[in-house]
């Protein structure tokens, strides 16, 4: 434990994991999602990228079991923290930015329970991605297949990351 840890009294567990959360929002917004992959490059398409890699990561801190639970729930804060931000500068008002919120955190849990189902083999993930990042628009099968390939992709490298080193922001591409 550092000196500052000690002296006020927070571990490195209590850490949010900032670096991560900037990191999953600079490979949600690679340009190949956006051109190859033909997510559409607007405010709704950025979150649905943004909410599907915070997805996959929470599910990667999920096979660590409560150890990385705490580190989960800090990045959903991040998330929800950006998301409430962002709503912000669009003009939305306090009075409506909550109910906003609440859609973008069951957003969110729907994401994480759809690509758990897919990620079992119990849905193909390109139905998930349909479903979720084109919202039910479907995208010409490469721009789909090109998605869904970087997205299994990054998954199998984070399943081969230490959590702690993901907490940290270490980052694969």
């Amino acid at each position: 434990m550092s000196f500052f840890s000690r002296l006020f009294g927070r571990s490195i567990r209590d850490e949010r994991p900032t670096a991560l959360y900037r990191a999953i929002v600079s490979h949600a917004r690679l340009p190949a999602y956006y051109i190859e992959g033909a997510v559409p490059d607007t405010v709704e398409g950025r979150f649905e990228m943004v909410a599907t890699v915070t997805a996959l990561i929470l599910l990667r801190f999920e096979k660590d079991g409560q150890e990385m639970g705490e580190a989960g729930a800090r990045l959903t804060e991040l998330f929800v923290d950006d998301m409430d931000g962002q709503l912000r500068e669009m003009g939305i008002g306090d009075i409506v930015v909550g109910k906003h919120i609440g859609k973008m955190m069951a957003l969110l849990g729907g994401r994480i329970a759809a690509i758990r189902d897919a990620l079992a083999g119990k849905e193909p993930l390109a139905n998930v991605l349909v479903r979720n990042v084109w919202r039910d628009a479907a995208p010409t099968p490469a721009a789909l297949a090109f998605v869904e390939q970087e997205l299994q992709r990054l998954n199998a490298a984070l399943n081969q990351m230490e959590s702690a080193a993901l907490v940290r922001g270490e980052w694969v591409q």
